[in-house]
C-alpha cells in the first residue's frame, strides 16, 4: 500500500511536518509496511518556507533586518535545494505577530526588511523567489521593500519620502536610477490567495487595514495614500495598479511585487504543489491524507486540502482530510474532491487542550490508526 501524506500546519499545536509524523505513525501501527510519502504542505502563508525546504532538501538562513516598527528583528528564510531559488514569507519580516497589540497602527509599519530579505538572497547568488504574502502589519503599499532595493520616492521637494505607510501621500516622484541591477535577472512567484484591489471599499486598508489596528480615520488616510501612489504608479509606469487582482494583498505588497518587481500573482496552494512536484509523488498511491487545524468554510476557497484533493480527483485517488475542528460549512468538499473528513478529537476538551501539542499528535496517530484498521477490515473482507 503507498500513502501520500500532504498535511498543512496545525497553526500553534504542530507543524506540517510533525503532523505527518504522527499519521505515518498510525499508519505503520496497521500497515507496517506501508509505502508513507510525506510532502509537508503549506498554501502560501505560515509554514511555506519550512514546508517547501524540507521537501526539497534546502536550507534556512536568518539575518537581521529591519522590523515592522523600524526595529532591529531576526528573519528567516529558505534557499531551495537546487541553490537558487529562495522563498520567503513577508511576515517574517513585516508580520502582525511582531508588534504588540497596544502598537499596531498600520499608517506607521514598513516592510523595508522585506526588501532586505531580497537584497540578501541575492548576494547569495539567488535568482529565483517565491514568495508568501499574508499575516503582514503593513499598508504602504510595499514603498518600503521597494525603497530597501534602491527605488526612490520623493516629495515635492525633493526630498526622499519616509518608508511607511503614511509617507504614501508625500511621494510625489519615483526615480529608478539606483534600482538593484540584479533584479533584471530575478524572477518572482508570488502567493496570493486574495483578489482585493490596492484601494477603494474592497482594497487593502478598508478590508485589512482594522485588523492591523487602523481605526477609521486611519483607513480613510491609508485608503487616500494607496490610491495616491497608484496615480504617481500610472504617470510613471504607465501601470494601472488597481486593475491588479490581488494587489491590496499584504497592504498593497501584491501591487509592489506586481507592477514594479513584474512578478507572478498565483495561488499559493497551487504555487507549492508545483515546486514540490506532489504530482508526480501522487503516482501509484492509494490513499492520500491531508488536513489541517479546522476545516470550514474558508477551505473551500482555496486552502491547501483543497488543492490536493483537486489534483487526486485527477487521479482518482480517496482522499482522506483529517483535522481538530470541522464546522457544517465543510460538507461541501465532498464534492470537491475530499472522499470523507474526520475530527481527530475524541473526548471533550477545551481549545487549549486540543491544541497542546502532545494531545493533538496522540489524537492525530490514533485517529489515523483506527481508519486504517477499517481500510484494512474492508480489504480483507471484500478482497479488495
Amino acid at each position: 500500500m503507498k500513502v501520500l501524506i500532504a498535511m498543512d500546519s496545525f497553526k500553534g499545536s504542530l507543524s506540517s511536518i510533525e503532523s505527518s509524523t504522527a499519521i505515518a505513525a498510525g499508519i505503520k501501527e496497521v500497515y507496517p509496511h506501508a509505502d508513507i510519502e510525506v510532502l509537508p504542505l503549506a498554501d502560501g502563508g505560515e509554514g511555506t518556507v519550512e514546508a517547501l525546504v524540507n521537501a526539497t532538501d534546502g536550507t534556512l538562513v536568518t539575518i537581521p533586518v529591519t522590523g515592522p516598527l523600524n526595529e532591529t528583528v531576526k528573519a528567516t528564510y529558505g534557499i531551495l535545494g537546487d541553490g537558487k531559488t529562495a522563498v520567503i514569507e513577508v511576515a517574517e519580516a513585516c508580520g502582525l505577530p511582531l508588534v504588540p497589540y497596544g502598537e499596531r497602527n498600520p499608517l506607521k509599519a514598513t516592510s523595508y526588511g522585506v526588501g532586505e530579505i531580497i537584497s540578501d538572497a541575492i548576494e547569495k547568488g539567488s535568482r529565483e523567489f517565491v514568495i508568501g504574502l499574508g499575516g503582514s502589519a503593513t499598508n504602504d503599499a510595499g514603498i518600503g521593500m521597494l525603497q530597501a532595493l534602491g527605488f526612490c520616492f520623493y516629495d515635492m521637494n525633493g526630498e526622499k519620502v519616509g518608508i511607511d505607510g503614511q509617507s504614501l501621500t508625500d511621494i510625489w516622484s519615483i526615480d529608478l536610477k539606483q534600482v538593484n541591477p540584479m533584479l533584471k535577472e530575478c524572477r518572482f512567484r508570488v502567493a496570493c490567495d486574495v483578489k482585493n484591489p490596492l484601494y477603494g471599499p474592497e482594497g487593502a486598508a478598508h478590508i485589512f487595514g482594522p485588523q492591523k489596528g487602523a481605526t477609521p480615520e486611519m483607513v480613510e488616510q491609508l485608503d487616500k495614500g494607496l490610491k495616491h501612489i497608484a496615480e504617481i504608479v500610472l504617470d510613471t509606469l504607465k501601470t494601472d495598479l488597481n486593475q491588479i487582482e490581488g494587489a491590496g494583498a499584504a497592504g498593497g505588497l501584491g501591487a509592489a511585487f506586481s507592477s514594479f518587481l513584474h512578478a507572478d500573482l498565483q495561488s499559493g496552494i497551487e504555487l507549492v504543489m508545483e515546486i514540490i512536484e506532489m504530482e508526480k509523488s501522487m503516482q501509484g498511491a492509494d490513499f492520500v491524507i491531508t488536513g489541517e487545524g479546522k476545516l470550514d468554510g474558508q477551505t473551500s476557497m482555496g486552502k491547501a486540502p483543497l488543492g490536493v484533493a483537486e489534483l487526486a480527483q485527477k487521479h482518482n485517488i480517496p482522499v482522506i482530510a483529517l483535522a481538530g475542528g470541522i464546522t457544517e460549512e465543510t460538507a461541501v468538499l465532498n464534492k470537491l474532491g475530499i472522499t470523507s473528513y474526520f475530527s481527530i478529537l475524541n473526548q471533550p476538551m477545551t481549545l487549549e487542550e486540543a491544541m497542546d501539542s502532545k494531545v493533538a499528535y496522540n489524537n492525530l496517530r490514533a485517529t489515523t490508526n483506527q481508519l486504517f484498521r477499517l481500510i484494512q477490515a474492508v480489504r480483507t473482507t471484500v478482497k479488495i
